[in-house]
């Protein structure tokens, strides 16, 4: 028998909210159902105390959505650290002076001091570019381009004769 304070709540959005009783019995009907595959619904149903297959069945669905959710926003929380990395790299690029160099030799100006090269740092600006922009797509920032069409429709009907139609 199940405790009052166990029982599913309804929240304001309508919506039932579990509670760690809840949520403890749906991780064991899950894990019964992995550990049992050839084990029913209904049996795993009358194992953990549901009243019934389905509610068991919905139990079962929740656990796979949460542990698909979580591994998910591990993998974003992955990526999005490689991409914090690669920032941090391009960064340091930009930040650093790059002197001229041509044949393998440093280009002096006429006060005999090096010249600088623009192109590394140019370089960096278009990847710090590009690290945002993947950055944006990974979270979701972009707001999705919409795309408009007009003009109209001609419909064939082949083997048929347009005057047979009226």
């Amino acid at each position: 028998m199940t405790h009052p304070n166990d029982r599913p709540r309804l929240k304001h959005n309508g919506r039932f909210q579990s509670s760690p009783g809840t949520d403890a019995r749906a991780a064991h009907a899950a894990q019964l159902r992995a550990d049992n595959p050839t084990m029913t619904y209904q049996q795993i149903a009358d194992a953990v105390g549901y009243s019934n297959k389905g509610d068991c069945w919905r139990a079962v669905q929740r656990c796979r959505e949460t542990v698909l959710r979580e591994a998910g926003a591990d993998l974003v929380a992955s990526e999005a650290q490689l991409l914090d990395d690669l920032f941090v790299s391009a960064m340091e690029i930009l930040e650093r002076d790059h002197v001229m160099v041509s044949h393998g030799k440093v280009i002096t100006g006429e006060d005999g001091r090096p010249l600088l090269d623009d192109g590394p740092r140019l370089a960096a600006l278009r990847e710090l570019r590009a690290i945002r922009e993947s950055y944006r797509k990974l979270h979701g920032v972009d707001q999705p381009a919409k795309v408009e069409h007009s003009g109209g429709v001609t419909f064939e009907i082949v083997g048929v004769d347009p005057q047979d139609l009226v």
